[in-house]
């Protein structure tokens, strides 16, 4: 029976020491946060804040271009956009071959690899309307996106890389 409680005890202690040690990890973790005593900007009407103190904005505007900000194209130089518009006109060449002809995605995906010396599996694709189709690749910040129109037409441009990742534009909406 002695044996008994004294285990109990071990054990109810360690538990006891258990919960303490998280939840004093969890009350630093929350001290640490950096937003700990943020508050919303002060609007046109009510008194400014002090320089310098950190606020989260409530305008409409700014928090729309925040929440898109991902689709921003990163910079690019004259040199890597004049070095890359090679591979644009061959990625014109390559859609406008296909014009006419009854092509799918992977069809199209491995012209346009070709073109800009890319594998078809590097290549982003997305159809607009048969057989308008947007597709695009490319290395770095670099990327080359070329659209295939109806009557055969196809442009291409040279573009940077989304700050997401993507060659693409997103497509938008909530």
């Amino acid at each position: 029976m002695r044996r008994q409680r004294s285990r109990t005890a071990v054990i109810g202690s360690l538990l006891f020491v258990s919960v303490a040690v998280l939840a004093g990890g969890y009350a630093l973790a929350v001290a640490d946060d950096p937003r700990d005593g943020m508050r919303y900007c002060p609007s046109p009407q009510e008194p400014r804040l002090p320089p310098g103190t950190p606020c989260i904005s409530q305008d409409p505007n700014l928090k729309y271009q925040e929440n898109h900000g991902y689709r921003r194209e990163q910079e690019i130089t004259a040199e890597q956009r004049a070095g890359a518009r090679g591979k644009a006109e061959a990625l014109t060449e390559a859609l406008e071959g296909l014009a006419g002809k009854p092509v799918g995605e992977a069809e199209i995906a491995a012209a346009a690899a070709t073109a800009l010396g890319l594998e078809p599996d590097e290549i982003e694709y997305r159809q607009l309307r048969r057989p308008e189709a947007l597709v695009g690749g490319g290395s770095g910040k670099v990327c080359v996106i070329g659209t295939m129109g109806r009557e055969g037409h196809a442009t291409a441009e040279v573009t940077g890389r989304t700050l997401d990742g993507t060659c693409l534009p997103g497509l938008g909406g909530h």
